[in-house]
């Protein structure tokens, strides 16, 4: 459902948010290997999400990529995917049909649509703190 842009682009916003809990900035070299990512392929995802006002990137020797803790608090999943998948992961038909819809659907058009608002539902109200703090008490893990 996602794109594999917008699964590491989730991974990076989330190592990141653990990461400003603790008032650390990262450097992209770190934010790639904590999500097991290409250097150069997350260098465009954080650029992304740093133009999208997601995540903070300052330059220089005491920079790096970080949140304050407002953003933690505000950043939704559905705002990251937004900004790297754009909003086709709440329109796209289950069968990848191009004509699906209400009155033309396809055979599975009806149960993904109960799907696809759950989660939805899921991406809007769950934030990068709540996911971080998960990450921080050791509930939850990015990479094995």
């Amino acid at each position: 459902m996602f794109s594999k842009a917008c699964e590491y682009g989730t991974r990076a916003a989330i190592y990141i948010a653990e990461q400003s809990l603790e008032d650390r900035k990262v450097s992209l070299k770190q934010v790639a290997e904590a999500i097991d990512s290409p250097e150069a392929y997350t260098s465009k995802i954080l650029q992304l999400l740093s133009h999208n006002q997601l995540i903070i990137s300052e330059k220089g020797p005491a920079g790096g990529y970080y949140m304050d803790k407002i953003k933690l608090e505000r950043v939704t999943l559905s705002k990251i995917v937004f900004a790297i998948d754009g909003d086709n992961v709440y329109k796209g038909c289950g069968l990848g049909l191009q004509k699906c819809n209400e009155k033309v659907p396809c055979p599975v058009h009806f149960q993904f649509k109960i799907i696809r608002d759950q989660l939805k539902e899921m991406l809007e109200t769950t934030t990068l703190m709540d996911l971080a703090l998960g990450m921080k008490e050791g509930l939850s893990v990015l990479k094995r």
